[in-house]
């Protein structure tokens, strides 16, 4: 069975790329456009990988770091950022120091997470 992720950002555009990236290559895809339907979707469903943003409405991605940890502590989990209010970096060494192993800037560079979650995995997708 593919592995299968799931990506929670605000940002359609970010969804839609990531879900094409990945499906591409053979993985399952499930997207959320917030926190609180991150958690949702987690919840219901067995989920190999998060990829998420940091900056969200309603439940922003440390909180749904934090969140997601305490459901499952071993969840393996990507967070991505364009920062907002402080500079991008800041929030991403708060996401690693929440429980995110890895952390990208947006704009994202594709082979660069394909490559990363491909190694996370150990394998191709199947």
């Amino acid at each position: 069975m593919p592995q299968q992720i799931l990506v929670i950002d605000d940002e359609k555009s970010i969804r839609s790329l990531l879900r094409q990236l990945f499906e591409r290559q053979g993985y399952k895809v499930l997207v959320a456009a917030n926190g609180d339907e991150g958690i949702q979707t987690f919840n219901e469903n067995s989920v190999d990988l998060v990829i998420m943003d940091l900056i969200m409405p309603e439940k922003d991605g440390i909180e749904t770091i934090r969140e997601l940890r305490s459901l499952d502590p071993d969840i393996k989990i990507i967070a991505i950022s364009g920062g907002g209010i402080l500079k991008p970096d800041l929030y991403l060494k708060l996401a690693r120091k929440f429980g995110a192993l890895y952390s990208f800037q947006k704009p994202i560079e594709n082979d660069k997470i394909l490559t990363f979650v491909e190694n996370l995995f150990g394998q191709s997708p199947a």
